[in-house]
């Protein structure tokens, strides 16, 4: 047996915090040299942070970033360690991981495929480096190899394969394979969707056994720049065996999972593999060779740790939404150094996710870093170190308006009452009422005629939500806090929001799902909740009522689904007009499928309303608050989603639906 430790580090990094991303990164270092790793693979760009945007074109950048890996060198001592940083070769700038070892720069591996879809924009800021081609650069007063190079190091093959490297046809790995590599290493910084931690773990497996080599992914944690959620989970596989996983969604800022690998068992499972064909030759251009002595290990260590319960859940969504949102909100309220949360709780769906996402986030929090480590996270909010309660904390991080208007139900403020105090969090009462007449009494006098609901029925609504808005803002601002917006994607697709209004704030954690699913998390609160954190019993009072607005005279009897249409209607016509760019008679052909208990009139209707709705409020979502990304259905048009502001809104299309329902 020929038998090494190798470790993957999974780091909570934050774009241009230098002193922060080296502190993390020798802690993480310092923790797999007590592991006794001798090879550690960090994530993608961790020396800059990932999501550095337009600031990577910056040579004041470049030269922090270079000045950084100086400083780190030292701390590699008796191992192997892959940092990940830009880098500029002939005016060109590329994503690379600087390979050191006990010290000393052995080289620089540029990424072959750049990620340009969905929320990336890598080909914005670097350029992807060709196949086989082995360049130098200089830096610190030497010359380095750089691009698709590989290392003998003592004897041992490492490779590499950059995040997206390993999610494309033509992996760098097969190539790799060929040269007898025994260790390829992937440097990631690979955002949460749903699911996503499956197809990880496929190609981690599949890259380990079709080449015969062991795989050591690392990936980045938390929320790094703003709106992408990395959710860690580190992975290391041999031979198409997964050999250790890492925890996800940690509160921690640097966890290291390592393992035993034998270089003899993958080598030999190479030789015993028929179609195996290794380009030999006198050596490799692409060849890094350096001495060094890896220390002797007796025996493998074949435990393997316990998959968390939550993993295994019949609700993975449920439980990943929850978890994935409230690290995110822990991220963004201590590296925005705001004070707190605040919400305007209406006793409906929305604003009560919100809110029980923050009491998640107390929750998840305490119970993985103590209050040793809420002390040390969130010290700089005034009275921290002294609250040991979660309750008590989440009362501290989170206050909750509910704003009466004449048009408010007992239902609604009983409901929004019962949520804040299951969860504990402050709970004021405002009543708009009089301001909403004051606008209504100084807009009658200036256009000389009174407002009535069967003319003016829009403004009226509106001016309710957008009165809302100031108390709202007041109590953000002496709470030094930061306001949530409550709107879902749901809404945002139809701009079924005021603007100034419900969407006011400076966050919007739930603009990236459907109300459909949202309907559903909730319900599942009620009766179940996260694993090991029971379920929130007071939502009943949320999901036995009908989503309504409350705009309209309660005599109306005005509900979400009657303005505009079923939810579950709405959120399947989203994704095939949107995420599928299907045209409406598409759209409707498909809806006809899905939903045959309604007539074929009444779903033309509702798709000709979703295409008319979408296309006159793009200029609603441009101006939405920063959200969170949770799949591929985003409609965030600054990360995911484009559409013209002003278009031709689909007239001739909805033109030939109409005459297509007509025929049938």
């Amino acid at each position: 047996m020929n038998l090494l430790r190798v470790a993957a580090a999974v780091l909570n990094q934050t774009p241009l915090d230098w002193p922060g991303n080296e502190r993390r990164i020798r802690k993480a270092i310092t923790d797999a040299r007590a592991q006794k790793a001798s090879i550690l693979c960090l994530p993608e760009l961790c020396i800059t942070g990932y999501g550095c945007e337009d600031a990577f074109h910056s040579a004041g950048t470049q030269r922090a970033a270079i000045a950084s890996l100086e400083r780190l060198l030292p701390e590699t001592g008796g191992m192997v360690v892959s940092f990940g940083l830009p880098l500029l070769v002939q005016n060109a700038l590329f994503n690379t991981t600087a390979v050191v070892s006990d010290g000393r720069i052995l080289g620089f591996v540029a990424k072959q495929f750049l990620a340009g879809d969905g929320i990336h924009y890598e080909p914005r800021w670097f350029k992807p480096w060709p196949a086989h081609i082995r360049s130098h650069v200089e830096i610190l007063g030497a010359g380095y190899p750089i691009g698709d190079i590989f290392f003998e190091i003592g004897g041992v093959r490492i490779g590499f394969e950059i995040c997206e490297d390993a999610w494309v046809a033509a992996r760098p790995g097969a190539h790799l394979a060929l040269k007898g590599v025994d260790i390829i290493l992937n440097p990631s910084a690979s955002h949460f969707a749903f699911d996503k931690i499956r197809v990880r773990e496929r190609f981690v497996l599949e890259g380990s056994r079709a080449f015969n080599a062991s795989y050591v992914y690392s990936n980045l944690l938390g929320n790094e720049s703003g709106r992408a959620i990395y959710d860690g989970g580190a992975l290391i596989a041999s031979a198409g065996k997964l050999v250790a996983s890492g925890p996800r969604f940690s509160y921690r800022d640097s966890i290291v999972t390592s393992a035993v690998i034998d270089i003899d068992a993958t080598r030999m499972g190479q030789a015993r593999t028929a179609s195996y064909r290794p380009q030999i030759g006198n050596g490799s251009p692409q060849s890094v060779v350096a001495n060094f002595e890896w220390p002797k290990i007796e025996r493998v260590d074949v435990s393997v740790q316990p998959v968390p319960l939550w993993e295994l859940s019949p609700r993975l969504k449920e439980e990943e939404f929850g978890r994935a949102v409230a690290l995110a909100l822990f991220d963004y309220l201590r590296k925005s150094r705001s004070q707190g949360f605040v919400v305007s709780l209406s006793g409906g769906a929305d604003s009560a996710a919100v809110s029980c996402l923050v009491a998640l986030m107390v929750r998840f929090a305490t119970e993985e870093i103590g209050w040793d480590g809420i002390s040390q996270k969130l010290g700089y909010i005034q009275g921290i170190a002294d609250i040991h309660d979660s309750r008590d904390l989440t009362r501290r991080l989170l206050t909750t308006v509910y704003q009466a208007s004449a048009h408010s139900s007992a239902t609604t403020r009983n409901a929004a009452a019962q949520v804040a105090e299951a969860i504990g969090a402050v709970f004021l009462e405002f009543d708009i009422s009089a301001l909403v007449t004051g606008y209504m009494t100084m807009v009658e006098q200036g256009v000389g005629r009174p407002l009535d609901w069967k003319t003016d029925d829009l403004a009226l609504q509106n001016i309710q939500a957008r009165v809302r808005s100031p108390g709202v803002w007041m109590i953000t601002n002496l709470n030094n806090a930061l306001l949530l917006s409550t709107s879902n994607r749901s809404e945002a697709a139809v701009g079924y929001a005021t603007m100034d209004g419900d969407t006011s704030g400076g966050l919007s954690p739930i603009a990236g799902i459907d109300k459909a699913f949202l309907r559903l998390w909730l319900k599942w609160l009620e009766h179940e909740g996260p694993v090991g954190h029971g379920k929130i019993p007071a939502l009943n009072a949320i999901n036995v009522q009908a989503p309504t607005a409350e705009l309209r005279p309660q005599s109306s009897k005005q509900t979400d689904e009657d303005d505009l249409m079923p939810y579950p209607v709405l959120d399947a016509i989203e994704k095939a007009a949107i995420r599928d760019k299907q045209t409406p008679i598409e759209v409707f052909q498909r809806m006809r499928a899905e939903f045959p208990g309604y007539t074929v009139t009444q779903l033309g209707l509702w798709v000709e309303r979703f295409f008319k709705l979408w296309s006159r409020n793009q200029w609603k979502r441009e101006r939405y608050a920063p959200s969170f990304h949770l799949d591929d259905e985003n409609l965030d048009p600054k990360t995911w989603c484009r559409f013209p502001i002003l278009s031709g809104g689909f007239e001739q299309e909805l033109a030939e639906l109409r005459q297509k329902v007509l025929s049938l």
